[in-house]
């Protein structure tokens, strides 16, 4: 892991930085040819390599939609910069000794997608060694240990970070999970255990914590919406929501609220943004038992800080 996440202009930029043991001349090469591309860049490229030159991406496993890009910039053999799938990339190289400094920036507007990419471009960045070490053969791209690696940039970037607004009384959090719906449901759900939930069925478990007391169901979609009220004294106070979008070759972006709290939830938040944790990690096969109290505990002195200090 050696990418850095940043904000300016109100985009997200990821900022990758490497000593490659080539020349410049042979990594710029590397980097702009097509022909090369294809081991280390995730599509493969048809490019007109001039300024405002287009670029047609496909995607071999068939997983996207071809689309189409520009170059931007181009001052050979030190930077090169492009669109792609509606973001800029840019790679800029300095001679550092008998080798090069790779500078790659990514710059992005959907920011729960940061670890996604951070993960992709650390595996890419890795076969464009493979590539300059060569003779080589294929696309090098091997995401190994994809799910660890991404939920451990989701930390380090702060992205598992939950918001309240105050003015609708709302808890959000919003991430990437890196599989497939049709692994997230079941695991939501409990569906592999027993039957599907149904409306006025109390939520299945990894759905609630002991932190929100949970009422029943009122809303289900099959790997796309579980809602249910949750209690206040008894009574419906508000409600839980679980927003799953699949089919994305990322995995599942999960969109999870709580209604109708007042003041600073401190606790509340800190019990979600554990949930979710604990569910990524049961995702991958990892279990916590019992409840990591000590992490709510921790979390909750954090939200409680953050409060304070707005």
């Amino acid at each position: 892991m050696n990418a850095t996440l940043h904000t300016i202009d109100g985009r997200s930029v990821l900022r990758f930085e490497r000593r490659l043991a080539h020349p410049v001349e042979k990594v710029w090469r590397a980097v702009t040819d097509p022909e090369q591309m294809a081991h280390w860049f995730p599509a493969i490229v048809e490019m007109d390599l001039r300024p405002g030159g287009r670029i047609r991406y496909t995607y071999p496993a068939g997983d996207a939609a071809p689309d189409e890009g520009e170059v931007i910039e181009l001052d050979p053999p030190r930077v090169f910069a492009l669109t792609w799938n509606g973001a800029a990339l840019r790679m800029e190289l300095t001679p550092d000794g008998s080798g090069t400094r790779l500078v790659f920036t990514h710059t992005f507007a959907d920011r729960p997608m940061a670890g996604s990419f951070a993960t992709g471009w650390d595996t890419c960045l890795g076969a464009l060694e493979k590539t300059l070490a060569g003779p080589v053969e294929g696309s090098l791209i091997r995401p190994e240990r994809y799910a660890e690696r991404h939920d451990a940039y989701v930390a380090a970037f702060g992205l598992g970070e939950g918001t309240f607004h105050a003015g609708s009384g709302t808890i959000r959090f919003e991430r990437m999970l890196p599989h497939p719906a049709g692994q997230v449901w079941p695991a939501l759900t409990r569906t592999g255990e027993a039957a599907a939930p149904a409306i006025g069925d109390p939520p299945p478990l990894p759905a609630t914590n002991a932190y929100v007391p949970a009422g029943a169901l009122t809303a289900i979609r099959a790997e796309e919406l579980l809602e249910y009220t949750w209690l206040r004294d008894g009574a419906p106070a508000g409600r839980v929501r679980w927003e799953l979008t699949g089919g994305h070759p990322a995995g599942t972006r999960v969109v999870l609220t709580q209604t109708g709290l007042a003041g600073e939830p401190a606790t509340a938040l800190a019990a979600w943004h554990t949930q979710l944790e604990v569910f990524a990690d049961h995702l991958r096969g990892v279990t916590h038992r019992p409840w990591p109290k000590d992490r709510t505990e921790e979390l909750a002195a954090h939200y409680a800080e953050r409060a304070e200090a707005r």
